[in-house]
């Protein structure tokens, strides 16, 4: 994430409306008519300044990378603080580029107190903004930046005015209609909410309408009174029991009509592919090619091929080693080019995560060879492991080599030694890159992830498994050796700090990973004699990069395994859930989020996301409808049910985020480059609003109303992998409802039993019995395994085996199984070493048994 960039030139930009300054304000730009030459107007070296034709002109060179890099400019512009000011221009470019203009700092760190982007054309166009000067300055300077253009260009501007006495302006966001839904529907028979921002004090009658303008349901609200988190007074409307398919729905309550809407079965099977394929546009080290992503593609970035140094042989900063690594590869974290271990870790752990759930929940669904449509794709390994061993390989490159100090812990993070600027392509990136001291948390990082990922690409490639299951070790051993090399949260030039001082629960979350992958006592012992084994974990804010005792708990909840006490670990959970479930009821928005205050946090979005993916899983260990109903309510935020009736969610309903803050996916600052990907999340309200757009207009904000979709909007609309991690993740889950119906009760019982066990083997006898009303005539039953294991000798079935999935089919003799009847089928297994649990979850002919 950015977190650092409020001082840095280019970065962030102010466009505002304009508004008047007194009639007799003194004029506080010189010579801005042209008039009479265009001193004291200036010009970087690269261009030539030429006021002949009574405006001030000149032409722009291409093939610079910075908007910095071009700049007209005058100096010495007097601002007294508190006053408010109004700033005009008229402009041209030929052919239509967008520029920066900007009033700031005239020295490091370049603080801005005004930045637009204006969209300037061939036509000669007048451009209006006020500000409110923060500080007085004797000497602030007005900027044209212009550079940034592969291809020449040429400016005119003219009738360039500051003056003071301006209205300070009041930030409106236009919120659309005030019947708040999720734009993209409701599942068919799943829960259906609403709310309506309304004075109204009593309930209102309500009418759900078809596409033809039908009505087919009515009722009454529900008056919530004042919502703190919005400051509105708001009604819930409950449409649930309206459970007819179809698109074009709208819901009208007093006297406004909602965006439209759908409901259907199955509407998030489309997201959960979208929010991964988004991982495969962030990769560097790898073109990304056009023609599996198109309107996306782009040269390969950091690979050493000129303006870029490269990731293939970085050095430290100056003073932390005396090494180079190749550390090429991995995700750029975020709008930025950096890569950061502590961010890169939650995320891939998250994506393994999202597959590794079809061995134990009913409603997985399948994550098959060729989905996601990537370079891999084809090469019998699913899409979302091809896509989440791009990072993986990047972190493994990321460890301190043996024979030097600290040896085993995993650096920081490696970005730019200076910041960049707004627009840059990864290709075109010039900076220096630059590798950071290792720190502890970065270390426990490293080692979950790649425990994780040593039992779950054993089936696939038994050597990449087993670099991942060493590096772990090393990494783990490091780290306690090491339990308190913090990262310095003054090391924020060039990219986010990501600084850290608690990491006990980054070594729960490592020990938890180690004791799954190994059943080894070492582990078990730190899982459980950690104090957040029994602990509470579940804040009401959300787990995240900063917070990781959750992800702990939630795989020994859920991944098999002897661990002692696993039940208790796995009501915690639902504990857990509960009290998300019960924020969800009385949030008149149906948030899981519980912010103290109402003080919405940076990525907003993603922890609301991530209370999610805990409801999720009680739902996967319970089976109980409610905690399915609440993710699903959950979601309807994230896709308009909210204060700003907006989708969050890149090309997902009907009005959504589009503009979030990236160097690449610039449209807004450069028409020839896309937006974010469909597909992408953005952060979401941010009461800090740290970004000097934000805080000119957004300052006072409540709660969810912390928010701009502006690319320059750092602090509230940026796009990280972290964030849409969780965001597939709960979007695979809500695929796995289908319509939302309830699941069946399940009929048949699966009993598996080993007869015995020896280091590289076992003797297994599964026995299904049909308890239900009919027979079943002919029958698959498919398990997956832990790791590795392999079924080898079968009798009374015939077998296949993809990764680590088993298909177990009938013989022609046991075709049949009558209600009340059993079939009984056995296997000789092959095990490496590590534990060898029972699979956690049976299906017959695609339904989940007992």
């Amino acid at each position: 994430m950015l977190i650092a960039l409020a001082a840095v030139a280019g970065l962030v930009s102010t466009s505002l409306t304009a508004a008047a300054a007194s009639a007799d304000a003194p004029e506080q730009i010189v010579n801005g008519t042209f008039t009479s030459g265009h001193a004291p107007w200036w010009g970087t070296g690269n261009i030539t300044l030429d006021s002949s034709s009574g405006q001030l002109c000149a032409d722009i060179p291409g093939g610079t990378v910075n908007p910095w890099d071009v700049i007209i400019g005058q100096d010495n512009i007097p601002l007294v603080a508190g006053e408010t000011y109004s700033y005009s221009f008229t402009a041209s470019a030929t052919p239509d580029k967008v520029g920066k203009a900007l009033i700031q700092l005239p020295v490091d760190p370049w603080t801005q107190f005004l930045a637009a982007n204006p969209l300037m054309t061939g036509t000669a166009t007048g451009y209006s903004y006020t500000f409110t000067a923060p500080v007085s300055l004797p000497n602030a300077q007005v900027a044209f930046q212009i550079g940034g253009s592969a291809s020449p260009w040429r400016l005119c501007l003219d009738d360039i005015s500051l003056k003071g006495g301006a209205e300070p302006e009041v930030y409106e966001p236009d919120t659309g209609p005030r019947v708040r839904v999720n734009q993209v529907g409701y599942l068919t028979k799943g829960p259906k909410n609403a709310t309506v921002v309304t004075e109204a004090t009593a309930a209102l009658p309500w009418q759900l309408k078809n596409a033809g303008g039908d009505v087919v349901a009515s009722g009454n609200s529900t008056p919530r009174g004042v919502d703190a988190s919005s400051g509105q007074n708001v009604h819930s409307i409950d449409f649930s029991a309206y459970a007819v398919a179809g698109t074009g729905y709208t819901l009208v309550a007093d006297g406004e009509t909602s965006r439209p809407f759908d409901l259907a079965g199955n509407l998030y099977a489309g997201l959960r592919d979208e929010a991964l394929k988004m991982f495969y546009t962030q990769r560097s080290g790898i073109a990304i090619s056009d023609a599996l992503r198109p309107g996306y593609g782009r040269p390969a970035g950091h690979v050493g091929v000129a303006p870029n140094k490269g990731d293939t042989s970085v050095p430290c900063q100056p003073g932390v080693c005396d090494y180079s690594l190749d550390v090429s590869g991995g995700w750029y974290d975020a709008g930025d080019h950096g890569k950061y271990v502590v961010n890169g870790g939650i995320s891939v752990f998250q994506m393994v995560n999202e597959f590794e759930r079809g061995k134990w929940a009913a409603t997985a669904q399948a994550f098959p060879d060729g989905q996601l449509n990537l370079p891999e794709s084809g090469n019998g390994v699913p899409d979302i492991l091809d896509e989440a061993r791009w990072q993986l390989e990047f972190l493994l490159k990321m460890q301190v080599p043996a024979g030097k100090p600290l040896a085993g812990m995993a650096h920081h993070k490696i970005h730019d030694s200076e910041w960049t600027g707004l627009p840059l392509l990864p290709n075109l990136d010039d900076k220096q890159r630059e590798l950071h001291p290792p720190s502890t948390a970065a270390t426990l990082n490293l080692a979950a992830a790649a425990a994780q990922a040593a039992r779950v690409y054993a089936p696939y490639d038994a050597a990449f498994a087993a670099r991942n299951l060493a590096a772990a070790r090393t990494a783990y051993a490091a780290a306690l050796a090491h339990p308190a090399i913090y990262a310095s949260p003054s090391d924020g030039t060039g990219g986010g700090t990501y600084d850290d001082v608690v990491v006990t629960d980054e070594f729960y979350w490592a020990a938890a990973e180690l004791y799954l992958t190994t059943g080894e006592s070492q582990y078990l012992s730190a899982v459980t004699g950690s104090p957040l084994h029994t602990a509470d974990v579940w804040s009401s804010n959300g787990f995240g990069w900063q917070s990781l005792a959750a992800l702990g708990r939630l795989d020994l909840a859920t991944v098999p395994s002897a661990l002692p006490g696993r039940a208790a670990v796995r009501a915690s959970v639902v504990s857990g859930a509960e009290e998300y479930l019960a924020a969800i009821e009385a949030h008149p928005y149906g948030v899981p989020y519980q912010p103290a205050n109402n003080s919405y946090d940076w990525g907003s979005n993603s922890q609301i996301a991530n209370n999610l993916v805990v409801l999720s899983t009680a739902y996967d260990i319970t089976g109980q409808d409610r905690f399915a109903d609440a993710v699903t309510q959950g979601a309807d935020y994230l896709f308009g049910r909210n204060a700003l009736n907006l989708s969050y969610v890149t090309g997902y309903g009907e009005v959504h985020s589009k503009n979030q803050h990236s160097r690449w996916y610039a449209h807004q600052l450069n028409p020839e480059l896309p937006n974010p990907p469909k597909g992408t999340l953005a952060g979401g309200p941010n009461s800090s609003i740290q970004d000097p757009l934000a805080q000119q207009k957004l300052t006072g904000c409540t709660g969810q109303f912390c928010y701009l979709d502006e690319i320059d909007s750092w602090s509230t609309n940026e796009l990280t992998i972290n964030w849409n991690a969780p965001l597939a993740w709960v979007a695979a889950f809500l695929a796995g409802q289908g319509d939302g119906a309830s699941a069946p009760a399940p009929t048949c019982k699966v009993t598996y039993t080993k007869h015995g066990q020896w280091p590289d083997g076992f003797n297994t006898q599964i026995t299904v019995k049909n308890t239900g009303s009919t027979a079943v005539n002919g029958w698959t039953l498919k398990f997956s395994f832990l790791g590795a294991q392999l079924v080898d000798d079968v009798w009374s079935a015939a077998a296949t085996q993809s990764g680590a999935t088993v298909s177990a089919s009938n013989l022609a003799w046991n075709k049949v199984i009558a209600p009340g009847q059993s079939v009984t089928f056995g296997f000789i297994g092959d095990t490496a070493s590590g534990p060898n649990p029972d699979p956690a979850l049976f299906t017959l002919n695609g339904a989940a048994c007992s």
